[in-house]
């Protein structure tokens, strides 16, 4: 990535820093931090970007682009162009390299990695959050460490990268970022299902994860498992089972089942 930074603007709107995104800061000191911080971020993605406002602007958040004006454009576009790219990448990796399942398993790793919560993991592994240019308010309110803000900048990336190099940049990126983790998501697809389902629901409707509240009865030989899901502090779930494995995915499948009804 070039050093090359303009004045207080990512290209036609002002740049932020201090992590990183707020009105105001249009100091050359402050646009030579964000381009620094940038650099290095593309140094860990391991794309050096020919077009360096793509980075930039898979970084800015609408909260940041409300209150700077001027038709900054949001990372919106790029986050809908790499939701797509990253859809059909995985579905490709999924179907060369596990030629052993069938369709039905190859929806669930796909589900596995191909969600807010498990893309949000790896922005944070990538150390986006930092990077991020946001609002004051959804600053001040932890947008950094949001699952929601940081899966959409992560699918933002993706679809920068994919403009700035094309599918063969995109197609390494997604395999280098993500096949690890499809290759152990596929020792545990047994426990995918419902559970994998609410947390991407819960998520996206709740921008927070499910919490599951165990209780057990009955004898040490036979114990007998209850399971209530939790989101965001309300019960939306309950189930039962002679594991604790089954009794939560059957509280996830109540809480599915309710979370959809609730929608209608």
């Amino acid at each position: 990535m070039s050093d090359r930074v303009v004045s207080g603007r990512i290209g036609s709107g002002r740049i932020g820093s201090d992590g990183i995104g707020s009105d105001g800061i249009g100091s050359n000191s402050a646009a030579a931090r964000f381009g620094a911080a940038l650099t290095a971020l593309s140094q860990r993605l391991g794309h050096s970007f020919v077009d360096d406002d793509l980075l930039r602007q898979s970084m800015a958040h609408r909260s940041w682009c409300a209150e700077v004006g001027g038709g900054e454009p949001s990372n919106e576009r790029l986050e809908f162009l790499g939701d797509a790219v990253l859809g059909w990448i995985v579905a490709d990796i999924a179907y060369r390299q596990f030629d052993d399942l069938p369709e039905g398993k190859l929806t669930n790793l796909r589900k596995s990695v191909v969600n807010a919560s498990a893309l949000a993991d790896v922005a944070v592994e990538l150390d986006i959050g930092p990077c991020l240019l946001l609002g004051k308010g959804e600053a001040a309110t932890g947008g950094r460490s949001k699952p929601s803000i940081l899966s959409d900048a992560f699918e933002a990336v993706l679809g920068a990268i994919y403009l700035d190099a094309g599918t063969t940049a995109a197609y390494e990126f997604v395999e280098r970022v993500i096949g690890k983790r499809m290759r152990q998501a596929v020792q545990q697809l047994h426990r995918l299902d419902y559970k994998t389902l609410l947390q991407e629901l819960a998520v996206r409707e709740f921008d927070s994860a499910p919490v599951y509240v165990l209780r057990e009865e009955g004898p040490d030989h036979a114990p007998h498992f209850y399971a209530t899901v939790l989101i965001g502090g309300r019960a939306w779930g309950e189930g039962e089972g002679g594991t604790k494995k089954q009794a939560e995915q059957v509280a996830a499948m109540v809480a599915c089942d309710a979370l959809a009804a609730d929608g209608d």
